[in-house]
């Protein structure tokens, strides 16, 4: 019974740590990256030599693969909750809201009004760029005043240049122009 807890808790230890090592490799921060493999290969060892260690019963194979799906499921909300990184939103619009806009613009998000030609009139889209953290509450201020807006977000890379206010504060701020 002590090797089925032990196993459930390597496996709920090992895929959050190996979860947090990828998505630091992808934000190109490789020391970070570096100790999370470190403690992914040695909990990884440990739980192995449990499992591979004289009779394998199904229990603990089971377990096993049982605390890898809840070690998915807590690497993904502590991944959720940390929110790394940058988003930008592609908002479509059927009319030029200057009111959403000129809200956005006052809590400090950059805002970037496009116009262009639909298949039966003209249409706008905004492009933001804000912190992860942020992007559900820019979301649901877009909801608020465009309920039927389109919205695409996407992680961007690489950026440079631009309006990006350092920390995004959460209260109104002034506006700046590029």
């Amino acid at each position: 019974m002590y090797n089925i807890f032990l196993i459930l808790l390597l496996q709920i230890i090992l895929v959050p740590v190996l979860s947090l090592r990828i998505i630091f490799v992808v934000k190109n921060m490789t020391i970070l990256a570096s100790a999370f493999g470190f403690l992914e290969a040695l909990v990884h060892i440990f739980g192995l030599s449990i499992v591979l260690s004289g009779e394998q019963s199904m229990a603990e194979m089971l377990t096993y693969a049982i605390g890898f799906g809840a070690g998915i499921y807590i690497g993904g909300y502590i991944e959720n909750k940390l929110a790394l990184g940058y988003t930008t939103l592609t908002v479509n619009l059927l009319t030029r809201n200057t009111a959403l806009i000129s809200t956005l613009r006052n809590e400090g998000f950059g805002v970037t009004v496009f116009e262009g030609m639909g298949k039966d009139s003209s249409r706008y889209q905004l492009q933001i760029l804000t912190k992860r953290s942020m992007e559900n509450k820019l979301i649901h201020m877009i909801e608020e005043y465009e309920p039927h807006a389109f919205i695409i977000s996407y992680e961007p890379r690489k950026f440079k240049g631009g309006y990006l206010l350092k920390g995004m504060k959460t209260k109104p701020t002034k506006h700046r122009t590029l």
